[in-house]
């Protein structure tokens, strides 16, 4: 019978030495669970390691990662979504390896990204299961590279082997950006990077203290998921309930209902998983769901929006959701992931700002009511590590209510980019002008933001910005308009981006329709003309293009955000000449 409270947790170098402290410790414990769903209507079949099983598991699959690669080395995780891939990436850390954690081939519109990753870190071992093992084989039968089956690996391999002796300052793998603002890179995340990432999580979010059960359906090829559903858990010894991406796309209810049969579940989602569970889960599907256990629920995304906040709590507070457990939180793969976060149990904290001041770089406040005010959610303090805002150009520090780049320095920013000195140089290597307010180098996020009453305020990315006649317009914003203008226009399906045109940067729109109406059901000229109308109101800008376009036509990164470089590109190259403009 498991205990609900872990034990107090020590300080170990590496992911590894913990599974091997709570296997001796607890050894019947679960530690992971997969809740896989086989059938379209499956309530769920669980599929569970204990920390004993995780740690034989885990030292099996290092012995044969071992003999077939030097230490240093990479090793690809090519696993479908399971307890599979989490006995590949902690073998390939215990044998001294470098994983590189990505996803099997056949995610649809990610077929170059994966092949340009494995180029650019051409591992010597891929890592897959049976059952995608073919199609694995298929992607590598040119590359000098050996693809093994973790779910072949038997248990006696393990033997007597312990974990290889690792370094802190060690590299254990290499967490590819998404893409979605330049060419993926490899960030190389040391042993102590993700170590004290997973700490800093667990004690912005209240579970260094409080047990709670960690339940998540994010890919673990994504750096939230690989942190908060292998990393954070491995460390404190807790629970970790795994599902797959696709089971909630297909129900989102299926996530509900596993927050509802954990007591103190914590869990992340970005703001479209929120929106897509209050819209779609029917009211007999809330019939049998208690919510009123859920711990904290951590919205990642840029920006956190708080009407999906309110939209979210409102279609489950009947099943006792308690809107305190939205925790607002900001990060990137640079950092391994977590930077700022909200605390649980704390009220949302909402910001009315000035748009025609923010254009200039100050968060002056704003009445909510009025319709050119911004709306923004705070992403609370920084967790355990030094945030500034810094002026991009200049590099002078800012003070409270300047708008700037996000800098932050803690023992969580990875060393640098594999292969890529200058660039490392430019990102990892920043120095503040005035070095009394900051000395040491610090990480350059390439994201905006600002601090108001000691929360960080995330504007939006910097090489996003839409800028016209001087003055800069954030691209999220214009989006938030555009989708709130036309029922027809699909929820975080579309990007706004600035083109060069004769007499300076032309804004275009290109939109997704919804999935439940026809294109030839769509006034097309009457929704371009309603757009159009209100992103004048309120932005004071005009649009030059609206390109409605079908569902799934808009590019994504790995991660489910939208490119807005990728589609910017396919709108110059006339990728949608032949779509409904106006």
């Amino acid at each position: 019978m498991d205990s609900r409270r872990p034990p107090l947790t020590p300080a170990f170098r590496s992911l590894p030495e913990y599974v091997r402290h709570w296997a001796e410790t607890t050894p019947d414990r679960r530690a992971f669970t997969f809740v896989d769903h086989p059938a379209p209507h499956s309530r769920g079949v669980h599929r569970t390691l204990t920390w004993r099983r995780l740690d034989l598991r885990m030292r099996a699959v290092a012995a044969r990662l071992a003999a077939e690669a030097e230490p240093g080395a990479r090793v690809a995780v090519l696993c479908p979504q399971g307890t599979d891939y989490v006995t590949a990436f902690l073998g390939a850390l215990a044998a001294g390896l470098i994983a590189v954690p990505l996803y099997p081939p056949g995610l649809p519109g990610q077929g170059d990204r994966l092949s340009a990753v494995l180029a650019d870190a051409h591992p010597a071992v891929v890592v897959t299961t049976g059952h995608a093992l073919a199609e694995v084989g298929e992607l590598c039968a040119e590359r000098d590279v050996k693809v093994i089956a973790v779910d072949h690996v038997p248990d006696a391999a393990a033997g007597d082997a312990q974990p290889r002796a690792l370094g802190a300052e060690d590299v254990a793998y290499l967490q590819y950006t998404s893409g979605s603002t330049r060419t993926p890179a490899g960030v190389e995340i040391t042993h102590a990077n993700v170590v004290a990432n997973a700490r800093q999580a667990l004690a912005a979010y209240g579970a260094d203290v409080h047990p709670v059960t960690c339940v998540g359906w994010l890919p673990l090829y994504h750096d939230m998921g690989l942190v908060l559903s292998v990393a954070a858990p491995v460390v404190r010894g807790l629970l970790s309930v795994l599902m797959d991406p696709v089971a909630f796309l297909h129900e989102p209810a299926r996530w509900l209902r596993l927050l509802a049969a954990h007591p103190r579940a914590l869990s992340a989602a970005p703001n479209f998983a929120y929106d897509y569970c209050a819209s779609t889960v029917t009211e007999a599907q809330k019939a049998d769901l208690r919510l009123d256990g859920v711990f904290a629920l951590i919205n990642g995304s840029e920006p956190v929006r708080a009407g999906t906040a309110d939209r979210f709590h409102a279609a489950f507070a009947a099943q006792g959701l308690v809107p305190e457990t939205h925790c607002p939180s900001y990060g990137l793969a640079e950092a391994t992931v977590f930077v700022s976060a909200a605390r649980p149990w704390q009220p949302l904290r909402r910001f009315a700002l000035d748009r025609d001041a923010l254009a200039t770089g100050k968060a002056l406040p704003a009445r909510p009511d009025d319709p050119r005010a911004v709306l923004l959610t705070g992403c609370g303090a920084p967790a355990g590590q030094r945030v500034r805002i810094a002026d991009p150009v200049s590099r002078e520090s800012l003070a409270e209510g300047e708008v700037g780049e996000i800098w932050v320095q803690g023992p969580n920013v990875g060393r640098g980019y594999r292969n890529q000195e200058r660039q490392t140089l430019r990102v990892f290597g920043a120095v503040l002008a005035d070095v009394v307010a900051g000395p040491g180098k610090w990480l350059r996020t390439g994201d905006l933001g600002t601090v108001l009453d000691g929360q960080l305020i995330v504007t939006g990315r910097l090489k996003d910005l839409i800028v016209v006649d001087g003055r800069n317009h954030y691209p999220q914003d214009v989006e938030a308009t555009a989708q709130d203008a036309h029922p027809a226009v699909r929820r975080d399906r579309l990007a706004a981006f600035g083109v060069p045109g004769g007499s300076g940067e032309r804004v275009i729109v290109v939109a997704e329709h919804v999935r439940a109406v026809p294109l030839a059901d769509i006034d097309v000229p009457a929704l371009v003309r309603t757009v159009r109308a209100a992103v004048s109101a309120r932005h004071g800008l005009r649009l030059s293009d609206v390109v409605l376009v079908p569902p799934g036509t808009v590019p994504r990164t790995s991660s489910g955000k939208v490119s807005r470089a990728l589609t910017r590109e396919r709108y110059l190259t006339g990728a949608y000449a032949a779509e409904v403009a106006g």
